[in-house]
């Protein structure tokens, strides 16, 4: 289980692919950890990348430090993660949570990526009082609290039939997230709000939504698309939040065209 010493926490890191390739490091969600990615890293391998994926602080093996936390302190985290690991430049992919950091980094460190992905994001989520309810469920009944209406907001009905062990081993994702990670990651996505940050990024952007998504729904996505000069759109139908798992061949088929190109 290999970690690396960032900041004031440990990240749990994996690479997959040859040493001497391109890197494009990968971000996960809320409530999630690197394997929710598994889908992409054939598709990855295959465009000649070195996948290095990640548990955000928090999440997964990663360390829990004290919160609240910060999307800027998340972003500075992939950034110290590339230097830990002596990487001077990688692309970025990043999904919810992970998409708020890569937009983060994008506008702090630009120099440091060659592109990203925004999957399933927003620049925006509301404020606290839209995070007020989860929060208090989690913090008296810990993650069980939420890992149905978690499930129903990330895949549809549709969806949770047809893939009935993705879905599954995603709910253990849920389930294993420290109740203490999600508090502090969700306080981290109440207080941003990067609208008008955003469109200092100049690095080449794919932007990536389900048609079906709750949380970050497409007109979520469009406002980023908007915002990001240059950047492309891509809606995937029949798909909720976790549309890289749920359309994982559309999904790969995007980042193909994008990332090949």
């Amino acid at each position: 289980m290999p970690t690396a010493n960032v900041n004031d926490t440990t990240l749990h890191y994996r690479f997959d692919g040859p040493e001497n390739a391109p890197v494009i490091l990968i971000s996960n969600s809320l409530a999630s950890n690197l394997g929710m990615w598994d889908h992409q890293i054939g598709t990855l391998l295959r465009l000649g990348f070195r996948v290095l994926r990640y548990d955000s602080r928090g999440h997964g093996r990663s360390g829990v430090t004290p919160g609240p936390y910060g999307i800027e302190m998340l972003a500075e985290d992939a950034v110290g993660l590339l230097d830990a690991l002596g990487i001077e430049r990688a692309s970025f992919m990043g999904c919810s949570k992970g998409g708020m950091v890569g937009q983060m980094a994008g506008t702090k460190h630009g120099d440091r990526f060659d592109r990203l992905v925004l999957c399933s994001t927003s620049a925006y989520m509301g404020g606290e009082d839209v995070w007020a309810a989860r929060i208090e469920a989690v913090a008296s009944g810990g993650m069980a609290a939420v890992v149905d209406a978690t499930i129903d907001r990330w895949f549809t009905r549709p969806g949770q039939e047809r893939i009935p062990a993705d879905v599954a081993r995603v709910r253990e994702m849920i389930l294993a997230t420290p109740p203490e990670g999600f508090i502090a990651c969700a306080h981290a996505i109440a207080a941003m709000d990067q609208r008008e940050s955003i469109r200092a990024i100049d690095r080449p952007t794919l932007v990536v939504v389900g048609e079906h998504d709750p949380g970050t729904p497409p007109s979520a996505a469009e406002l980023i698309h908007d915002r990001i000069a240059g950047s492309k759109l891509v809606v995937l139908e029949e798909s909720a939040h976790f549309c890289n798992v749920e359309q994982a061949g559309s999904f790969n088929a995007a980042l193909e065209e994008f990332l090949g190109a």
